[in-house]
């Protein structure tokens, strides 16, 4: 396993995991970390946005345009959740990039299952086409403004 990336602001989401994320050799599927990613996006955006008044970002939308994932230890598939951290490692005009680590919830804890980014746009669902993000979004983002993601290929 690996350990935390240096200290930045994080968004931490807590998720079950669920019978069916289990494969054949009884560890979690490799498909379903992005479905842990998606779930723990979607609870960050409802606090991130929300919280700052920008509602124009959850009733407009967002398009996730890359998800890279590493994984760094294999999850077996227990009843207690995972904890899933995130933040914001590029603001953009339109666009921005993630980074999410999948880990235990305990609070001293440094293992890390699996590392991730994404990059995401604001996006204009009725004229189909990316739009900037407005001074509430953005501020939003910047609270969780960090390091990049310390993917083993970019060593």
């Amino acid at each position: 396993m690996s350990e935390h990336p240096p200290s930045s602001p994080r968004f931490r989401a807590d998720i079950g995991l669920r019978w069916g994320d289990m494969d054949a050799f009884g560890h979690v599927n490799n498909v379903q970390y992005h479905r842990l990613l998606e779930e723990a996006r979607i609870r960050a955006f409802g606090d991130w946005f929300h919280a700052s008044g920008s509602e124009r970002m959850m009733r407009s939308g967002v398009l996730l345009a890359r998800q890279e994932i590493e994984f760094l230890g294999q999850l077996a598939y227990r009843p207690e959740p995972v904890s899933v951290s995130m933040w914001i490692t590029r603001i953009g005009g339109a666009s921005w990039e993630m980074a999410y680590d999948i880990g235990d919830p305990d609070p001293g804890s440094t293992t890390v299952y699996a590392r991730a980014e994404s990059t995401l746009v604001a996006f204009d669902m009725t004229a189909q086409r990316p739009r900037k993000l407005d001074a509430d979004e953005r501020a939003a983002l910047t609270a969780y403004l960090g390091e990049p993601a310390a993917m083993r290929r970019r060593r």
